[in-house]
């Protein structure tokens, strides 16, 4: 009898968190940062995974949800914005927020904030994005610290683009 999750993976949910990936790039620039998070997102989203992209702000929400739809001609990502007035649709694969605890249970937050969710730690699996540019770079060491000091599992990905 099927669950009706994926074959091969765990229900989607907000148990323990399994694994804080950190993608770090070597360009300084917030849109090579936001274009590989869009990377990372078709690719969750072609794997049957259930997302939820948080963002700091409305506008950053607002940003990301247009380049999804835009930065690339050959992709398509289903995705909707939630918040308290916009509620989720349970059939849409992504969900772009500003708080983690709207939207049903999801196999991945992609973070694309500056500040520690101090309330991730309920996440099957987060991914952190961190560019070159000194600001976000402190803040990422500072999250990576936070994610270490609980005794969370992380793994740290070098990005060459």
């Amino acid at each position: 009898m099927s669950d009706g999750t994926a074959e091969g993976r765990p229900p989607a949910g907000r148990g323990s968190v399994g694994r804080i990936d950190f993608y770090v790039l070597k360009r300084a620039d917030s849109r090579a940062r936001n274009i590989f998070a869009c990377r990372l997102t078709e690719k969750a989203y072609m794997k049957d995974l259930k997302v939820l992209v948080l963002a700091d702000d409305d506008a950053q929400a607002r940003d990301f949800d247009a380049l999804l739809w835009t930065y690339s001609d050959d992709s398509f990502v289903p995705h909707q914005i939630v918040s308290a007035a916009l509620p989720p649709d349970p059939a849409t694969p992504v969900y772009i927020a500003t708080n983690p605890s709207i939207g049903p249970a999801v196999d991945l937050v992609l973070h694309l904030g500056n500040h520690r969710p101090d309330s991730l730690t309920g996440f099957p699996r987060v991914v952190e994005i961190i560019d070159n540019d000194d600001d976000r770079k402190r803040q990422g060491r500072e999250r990576f610290k936070f994610y270490r000091e609980r005794q969370l599992t992380l793994e740290t990905h070098q990005i060459d683009e």
